[in-house]
């Protein structure tokens, strides 16, 4: 569910009354008024060290790439939403490549990944990534065997050189069971604002469900080492999600003026979880 306060809501409180006349109009459901005001709250805090964090990165000269992936409707979208909502567009970049060109089908895969990846003094985010080949292409007969296994070889390889050449990377695996996924679906059906989400690829979700798992396994497996871990989401609740990945980034880069945040960065461990063999049965 997404927020029930607005700004023109949140103006309200820099009235005489003002809580009193929030509460009046949403029907006196006062619990939801006071979870919505610290959702809100705690994440412009870490929206705040967001930017102190990317001020970091410019000064430093740091790279950084964070990958969200998922099954969808999971909550990618929404997350690096908030994750951007703040930070200058000059040092920062959504990426989210459409299907490849004839031209690029016929490159090495990860070129055009390569062209994608930051410079100095930028973070750029993922909206999906190489990993498309690791579980969307095989489901979806978009890649031969051989181009999968190839690839499969070669991702711990290519991730160890972006390591040691200096890119601070994050993976994120956003996790939602299939009864959420359904209803996510259903919402974007109906939701005019949303129905642009919907894909081809969406609507067999739910019936590639099982094989989806199959190879979401097969590649934590695969590509989660010491230098590039998985990091899977529990993403049920989409607040939560958002909070907990942000701080997570947050609490692994010892940006300046971190000592000073006046918000939490420790993550919630029943949210933010490493990635390990017997988190198999996760969405």
């Amino acid at each position: 569910m997404e927020s029930i306060i607005s700004p023109e809501d949140l103006a309200l409180l820099n009235e005489k009354n003002g809580l009193k006349k929030l509460i009046s109009t949403k029907n006196g459901n006062l619990s939801k008024i006071i979870k919505e005001l610290k959702y809100e709250e705690e994440l412009r805090l870490l929206q705040i060290e967001l930017v102190k964090l990317q001020r970091w990165v410019q000064e430093e000269e740091k790279r950084v790439l964070i990958i969200f992936e998922g099954r969808d409707a999971a909550g990618k979208g929404g997350a690096i939403l908030r994750f951007t909502q703040h930070l200058s567009p000059r040092a920062m970049r959504v990426v989210a490549l459409p299907k490849p060109t004839e031209i690029e089908k016929s490159q090495w895969y990860f070129q055009r990944y390569v062209n994608q990846l930051p410079n100095p003094g930028e973070m750029f985010f993922f909206d999906r990534s190489w990993y498309n080949r690791a579980v969307i292409e095989p489901v979806m007969g978009f890649c031969t065997e051989k181009q999968y296994q190839d690839y499969m070889r070669q991702v711990p390889d290519f991730e160890h050189m972006l390591h040691e050449d200096g890119l601070i990377m994050f993976k994120f695996w956003f996790s939602v069971s299939k009864e959420e996924q359904a209803e996510r679906f259903a919402e974007r059906k109906t939701d005019p604002l949303k129905q642009w989400k919907l894909s081809p690829v969406d609507e067999k979700a739910q019936e590639v469900w099982d094989l989806v798992g199959h190879y979401k396994e097969e590649m934590f497996i695969k590509t989660h080492t010491a230098y590039s871990p998985w990091l899977i989401i529990q993403a049920n609740n989409k607040r939560k999600a958002r909070l907990e990945v942000i701080r997570h980034v947050l609490s692994e880069i010892e940006y300046e003026g971190k000592e000073k945040a006046k918000v939490a960065l420790k993550p919630d461990p029943n949210i933010v979880v490493r990635y390990y063999r017997s988190s198999s049965n996760l969405g």
